[in-house]
């Protein structure tokens, strides 16, 4: 089996089309999301549509479960409110409902998915460090857990220390755990404008993570015909 893991799409449907269409192409024969499907992007309920019609298994992420809340918006900043606000508007009843639905951790397979930590998944704290990274693994109990939330790759290894290191791919080793962050499909944060994602080859014990580049332009302009801020078209081609 070989499983596509992506996250953090944030309603932008060229970029996630995009991984889908790679993560076939690499082969993949499952595929797995760690949250965040809706939020900032122009296209929330074709993103979910796809999800949904997958049928694959997902956790919640923060906008995830914002988007169904009923509660103020006032404690976000204003770009985040207003992205938030519309997205709002464009669910309906069955959107709301799954994305009610969905548990914080899931474990598939022989690994575990999480949007933001295992130690606090509701919380929607970040993993931007190695000691944030090992309060995580205290609550590990498979060898391998896919995360997302910071839009940022990343791969933690846990053996005597926990430690990040500088790779695109890692080959799993017996004795060491990993907490794998796959980077985000619709709204990279890392400086790279190209969307993300990780694929796990379950014989070989491989992960490695994509990067792809996708219809950026139409994106952009979908986000700014449909009124929404257009500092959130302009990032995109940031990577931030």
């Amino acid at each position: 089996m070989k499983y596509a893991i992506f996250g953090d799409i944030h309603g932008n449907l060229e970029a996630f089309q995009a991984v889908l269409g790679h993560a076939a192409q690499q082969g993949c024969t499952d595929y797995v999301c760690v949250g965040d499907i809706v939020g900032y992007g122009a296209n929330p309920r074709e993103c979910l549509d796809i999800v949904r019609q997958m049928g694959c298994p997902v956790v919640k992420g923060n906008h995830d479960e914002e988007a169904v809340l009923e509660t103020s918006l006032e404690g976000l900043n204003p770009l985040a409110r207003q992205a938030m606000e519309w997205t709002r508007a464009q669910l309906d009843a069955d959107d709301r409902a799954f994305l009610k639905s969905l548990k914080l951790v899931r474990q598939v397979r022989d690994f575990t998915i999480v949007h933001a930590t295992l130690d606090t998944p509701g919380s929607w704290t970040y993993v931007t460090n190695k000691f944030d990274a090992m309060a995580s693994f205290s609550y590990q109990f498979t060898q391998l857990c896919f995360y997302g939330h910071t839009h940022t790759p990343r791969i933690y290894v846990k053996g005597d220390t926990v430690e990040p290191i500088e790779a695109t791919s890692v080959k799993l080793e017996m004795g060491r755990k990993y907490f794998i962050n796959t980077g985000s499909a619709g709204q990279p944060r890392d400086g790279d404008w190209r969307a993300s994602y990780a694929t796990y080859d379950a014989p070989s014990q491989e992960v490695v993570i994509h990067r792809i580049d996708y219809d950026i332009q139409t994106a952009q302009d979908k986000i700014i015909d449909a009124g929404l801020p257009e500092m959130l078209a302009h990032r995109l081609s940031l990577g931030k």
